[in-house]
């Protein structure tokens, strides 16, 4: 039992879960994203290859969010100290930077799966109509604006928080 309390109880250790699941989880949404859109692309470049720019292009936009959460990760290893000068933080805070790292943990996650689903969609605009890749990117772009709201969430969260 005081081993757990030891672990549970110390707030470096919520900090540090915290700043892993954002990293976590908005690069497995990312990754997962990515390859959603990947295996449109490469179906037709393999058609036409000379579609690759504007391809990649779109593959690219879901990999977003897995910066943000590995940002808002370094952020919170800097403000505690596990890179740089270590912090004593209490339980309190420890939790505290657990919940700010959420939102873009979760958002990171569930908008790079749809982002990358928009992004593969815009892949099958190109296919047919490669003078509309502007549009096509509209769309995956307007996921990607929750991913920046739950970024800004995430940091503000953060910095608000005095050590």
């Amino acid at each position: 039992m005081e081993m757990l309390e030891l672990i549970f109880g110390n707030g470096t250790f919520w900090a540090v879960l915290g700043a892993s699941m954002a990293a976590m989880l908005a690069g497995i949404g990312s990754a997962i994203g990515v390859g959603i859109c990947g295996e449109a692309a490469a179906g037709l470049i393999s058609e036409e290859p000379e579609k690759f720019g504007q391809t990649l292009v779109l593959q690219a936009l879901p990999g977003t969010q897995g910066i943000y959460g590995l940002l808002i990760a370094f952020i919170i290893m800097l403000k505690i100290g596990v890179i740089g000068t270590p912090v004593d933080i209490t339980l309190y805070q420890g939790l505290y930077l657990f919940a700010a790292a959420q939102p873009i943990a979760w958002c990171g996650l569930g908008s790079a799966i749809a982002q990358g689903k928009a992004s593969a969609a815009g892949v099958g605009t190109i296919a047919k109509r490669p003078e509309e890749f502007a549009k096509a990117m509209i769309y995956p772009a307007m996921v990607e604006t929750y991913a920046i709201l739950s970024l800004l969430v995430s940091f503000l969260m953060v910095n608000g928080l005095k050590l």
